[in-house]
């Protein structure tokens, strides 16, 4: 279920695998995203099912309907997903008991905390995202909140190595963040997304820690440049109650 979890106090940090055990090669059976054809009812038993691996209320675990722009939201309580989930790219909150999504299937998704002030945010980061600062927007909202000591976990995604893009958009990509600009194993131009993202959180002085994996390379995750047609894992940060059942 979890390729990654972690917790440091009242917070938690986890991204989610593809759970492929029962065969099921397009969506796996852990597919956490609602608007790429898999069952509905499935898609909602999967998030229900990761909610309470994270000791988490279902209702209080929050997506977003993702755009690859720079909008962040400030949430408070439950939102669904569908039309009332907001059509944001990053989530944060200042709201104990409440757990932020990032869906994501090659790109970047980033997770903050600031685990005194009580500030958390998920973010999703695609190349696009990535140009636009996302990341440096959701920043700035959670310091708005409060937030001074931020902590990031960069999530796994596509590496630089299997994203392959015309030198056009690679350039783009580099005139934001140059050190995203690279070469594919074929040696044709290629963008490391979240070696950009790194960049940008280093530079608003936030800590990051990085979890190793590419989702092209690693069939635990899920990678719509390897497959198309494909399902969602998710970053997600909990804001727990120190002490309390949704700590854990």
């Amino acid at each position: 279920m979890f390729y990654w979890q972690n917790r440091t106090g009242p917070v938690v940090w986890a991204f989610t695998d593809r759970d492929a055990a029962d065969g099921r090669a397009q969506f796996g059976s852990l597919n956490l995203g609602s608007h790429v054809g898999d069952d509905p009812h499935r898609v909602q038993a999967n998030r229900e099912r990761v909610a309470r691996a994270l000791g988490m209320d279902p209702a209080r675990l929050l997506f977003m309907d993702q755009h690859h722009g720079r909008d962040v939201a400030v949430v408070d309580g439950p939102c669904n997903d569908g039309d009332s989930a907001p059509a944001v790219d990053a989530l944060v909150t200042a709201t104990p008991g409440l757990a932020l999504a990032a869906l994501v299937a090659d790109c970047t998704p980033v997770l903050l905390a600031d685990v005194a002030a009580g500030v958390v945010g998920a973010v999703h980061a695609g190349r696009p995202g990535m140009t636009l600062r996302v990341v440096d927007e959701a920043v700035s909202r959670m310091r708005d909140l409060g937030a001074r000591s931020i902590t990031s976990v960069v999530g796994p995604s596509i590496c630089g190595r299997c994203y392959e893009v015309p030198e056009e958009l690679r350039s783009q990509a580099a005139a934001v963040s140059p050190v995203s600009a690279t070469v594919s194993w074929r040696g044709t131009p290629a963008v490391d997304v979240a070696a950009g993202v790194v960049s940008q959180l280093v530079a608003q002085g936030v800590a990051v820690r990085w979890v190793a994996g590419c989702a092209r390379e690693d069939a635990r995750l899920y990678s719509y440049r390897r497959d198309g047609r494909t399902g969602r894992f998710a970053g997600i940060v909990a804001l727990g109650l120190p002490g309390g059942p949704d700590a854990t």
